[in-house]
């Protein structure tokens, strides 16, 4: 009876895990989320099929569906971090891929090896799924959009208690001897892959238009323009707002909004509000930067601080290392900060010429 149950769950799970596939590739998706929200629908449907011995018998194909099962994970990870806007580092990205397509080839194809490529690919997803609740939880004071703020509550707790919990299990079911194919088992993680699906398709579907379409944010080297229509309150704090970043608020280290909110003497929600809807930035991060680059571009053009180390300015600026310095500026200008300050004097300080440089 509990096979059977689980059976047609897992039947009305793919059809709905198809149906949003369809959706979000039909609608005006980021192409940076497109991608991994398409291979985490996919991997739950394969991952679906491959964990019933009602749905599908021993094949030849069993390695390559377990590659799309396996991948599962990465994608969730991947969609979660794109989704939050905080893109891996690309070194991060291609090395989990690396370690995830070493413990499948070690996994499926190197029998004597075994529990080898089991243990590698559990550990990395475990390693990825704990990455996605600390970007989600840890990280959600830097979000500026309401909307996702809560997506940033539920989705961790979600993931952690289906995707973690299925690795968790499995890793008890090597060490302990327990058969991982009770009925009851495979019912609740059904139950659980379904919830997720059914969340998703809810939440992210109703927020297309705030969540999943491309954003000022997500355009480097692009200003934001302002969405200015403000009432008398928002102009208010808005004037304190830009009388703060004039007096260089912005390059205190590890500033956050609520002391920000606390130094203007408003509420954080406002503060929020005017930022994200009325100055169009879905990151506090993302608003800092626009000030921090913005005077790191001119002293980089200084031709009196042409020895000044580079590594003091994002001091200076309120970074905490030269790393993500770095990182944002090269985000909002396309190249390196030495590099910038090489064609600068070079031009003659002339921003066009700069940027002429750049191109050619």
């Amino acid at each position: 009876m509990i096979e059977l149950v689980d059976y047609h769950l897992r039947l009305i799970t793919i059809g709905t895990g198809l149906l949003l596939l369809a959706l979000t590739m039909s609608n005006e998706v980021r192409a940076k989320i497109k991608l991994p929200l398409a291979g985490m629908i996919v991997g739950a449907v394969f991952y679906l099929i491959s964990a019933s011995p009602l749905m599908m018998a021993q094949s030849p194909l069993d390695p390559w569906i377990d590659l799309f099962s396996i991948s599962t994970p990465f994608w969730i990870w991947l969609f979660a971090r794109r989704l939050f806007e905080s893109e891996p580092d690309p070194r991060m990205l291609y090395g989990a891929v690396a370690v995830l397509f070493v413990g499948w080839i070690i996994g499926n194809f190197v029998p004597s090896t075994w529990p080898a490529g089991f243990l590698i690919l559990h550990f990395a997803l475990l390693a990825l799924i704990g990455d996605v609740v600390r970007v989600g939880l840890f990280e959600r004071e830097d979000d500026l959009v309401e909307q996702r703020r809560i997506i940033r509550l539920w989705l961790p707790a979600l993931i952690s208690a289906q995707a973690a919990g299925i690795l968790i299990f499995e890793l008890f079911e090597l060490f302990s001897g327990l058969d991982g194919r009770l009925p009851i088992a495979n019912l609740i993680n059904s139950m659980l892959i379904m919830i997720l699906m059914l969340f998703s398709g809810v939440a992210l579907l109703r927020t297309d238009p705030v969540l999943l379409v491309e954003t000022r944010d997500d355009a480097p080297g692009e200003e934001t323009a302002p969405l200015l229509d403000l009432s008398p309150s928002e102009s208010v704090l808005h004037e304190k707002l830009k009388a703060a970043m004039a007096q260089g608020a912005y390059r205190e280290p590890g500033l956050t909004i609520p002391a920000l909110a606390a130094q203007l003497d408003t509420p954080e929600h406002r503060l929020r509000a005017l930022i994200n809807q009325r100055l169009g930035h879905r990151n506090f991060s993302a608003f800092l930067n626009r000030h921090r680059i913005a005077e790191a571009k001119e002293r980089l053009s200084d031709k009196k601080a042409v020895d000044l180390p580079v590594l003091t300015i994002a001091m200076d600026l309120g970074y905490n290392s030269l790393t993500p310095f770095n990182r944002a500026f090269r985000e909002q200008t396309g190249t390196t900060p030495s590099e910038f300050r090489r064609l600068s004097i070079a031009n003659g300080s002339d921003e066009a010429g700069v940027t002429q440089g750049l191109q050619n």
